[in-house]
């Protein structure tokens, strides 16, 4: 039996999770992929393999499963029954390296202790993302963890993309613009080498459109510049996050309507972007097939900011070769990518209706200046790479500890 990665990205009441198989030449075969949601209400395990059967489907009462703890538990019993025994290293998402952090790390109890320091710049990620860790490594610390950056892929910006106009004393504490989605624009860069070879080594925006949605700008396959900041609330309006909007609205909800830090917090992780502004849904799905004239407004107002970015990011750049749309939305609806490009079309893209239609790879007409794509994400086809990288680092290491 193969040795196995297991990838996890813990959320508040779900692990979501896959297990990929290290063939011959440490090619990563997907094994396994699924998730235990309704951690403390109705928890349930389910997955399938990698041709689409199901490999468990098991509930159990809150009771059983009341905690985070619960969960990594029925989930180790699952393993050792469907794969035979533990994998060899685990992988983790972990949104926020701050400053630090620019490669997969090794997870030890002060890496932890360090990443905490970051909970307060993604409240909706980091603690979900770190909580797993402690966990393992209390009940099985001789497994290697290993923590993937989502800030990491980001970290060459040159300075003058990375500052904010702030005193320099904040800057080196740390405030400055770091980018997320990292290890999305990652893999993308990756892939297009291989399906788009044509733009992969130029310019090219990538737009990673999901509930959490973002754009970065890419110069030989490299991130320059990125639309998010300091943390995941800027750039692109989101399912529920904002996006750019004048810090003035927080000093007003602050000293006009009384709100607090935590209230603030709440506001603008929870009540606004598309929810926000629609009154009607976070979820683009439901938008599109709203008759409400709010459900209308939030689209065109979704796809004329990443419109502006586009144009921002362009400039960054110096001009594109190539737009990618990736991530649930960007994957999946082709009215949004459709607004979006009419609005770009003086930039020199065109798209193809029917292609478009299709989510096939290629949505650009063959006139158009500049190449348009659609090309999935594998965040987590991503982390087992790294981790599997720093597993090799650290045999690599222990071996030539023991020859001397």
């Amino acid at each position: 039996m193969a040795e196995t990665i297991l990838v996890v990205n813990a959320g508040s009441s779900s692990i979501k999770f896959q297990l990929f198989a290290i063939g011959q030449g440490d090619q990563l075969d997907r094994r396994l992929k699924g998730q235990i949601e309704g951690i403390g209400t109705r928890p349930r395990l389910s997955a399938r393999d990698a041709n689409g059967a199901t490999a468990v489907d098991e509930s159990w009462s809150p009771d059983e499963v009341n905690e985070l703890s619960d969960a990594l538990d029925r989930l180790v019993v699952f393993l050792r029954t469907y794969v035979g025994r533990l994998p060899v290293a685990v992988g983790h998402r972990v949104v926020h390296g701050g400053p630090d952090f620019v490669e997969p790390t090794a997870v030890t109890a002060r890496i932890i202790d360090r990443l905490e320091r970051y909970i307060p710049l993604a409240p909706l990620h980091q603690p979900n993302n770190l909580a797993p860790m402690r966990i393992v490594l209390e009940r099985q610390p001789q497994l290697l963890q290993v923590a993937c950056f989502d800030t990491a892929f980001h970290r060459g910006h040159p300075e003058i993309a990375d500052r904010y106009a702030i005193p320099e004393t904040l800057y080196k504490e740390g405030v400055r613009r770091y980018g997320f989605h990292g290890l999305s624009y990652e893999y993308i860069a990756m892939q297009l080498r291989d399906v788009a070879p044509e733009i992969a080594g130029g310019r090219v925006l990538a737009a990673h459109l999901g509930s959490g949605a973002s754009m970065c700008a890419l110069s030989a396959g490299k991130s320059i510049e990125s639309s998010m900041g300091f943390t995941a609330l800027d750039g692109l309006p989101m399912g529920t996050r904002p996006g750019q909007m004048d810090a003035g609205i927080v000093l007003y909800l602050m000293s006009e309507k009384g709100m607090t830090t935590k209230e603030v917090e709440h506001f603008l992780y929870h009540d606004c972007g598309l929810k926000g502004l629609s009154g009607i849904s976070n979820d683009v799905r439901d938008l599109l097939a709203s008759s409400d004239p709010r459900a209308k407004l939030t689209l065109n107002y979704f796809a004329y900011r990443i419109a502006l970015f586009a144009g921002s990011l362009a400039t960054a750049l110096g001009g594109i070769d190539g737009l990618v749309f990736t991530a649930g939305i960007g994957e999946n609806a082709p009215a949004i990518r459709g607004a979006v490009c009419e609005r770009l079309s003086w930039l020199g893209i065109e798209l193809s209706e029917s292609a478009n239609k299709k989510n096939e790879l290629h949505i650009s007409s063959k006139g158009s200046r500049v190449g348009c794509y659609v090309v999935p994400t594998d965040e987590e086809l991503m982390i087992a790479k790294h981790t599997l990288g720093v597993l090799r680092k650290s045999t690599a290491e222990q071996l030539k500890e023991k020859r001397a």
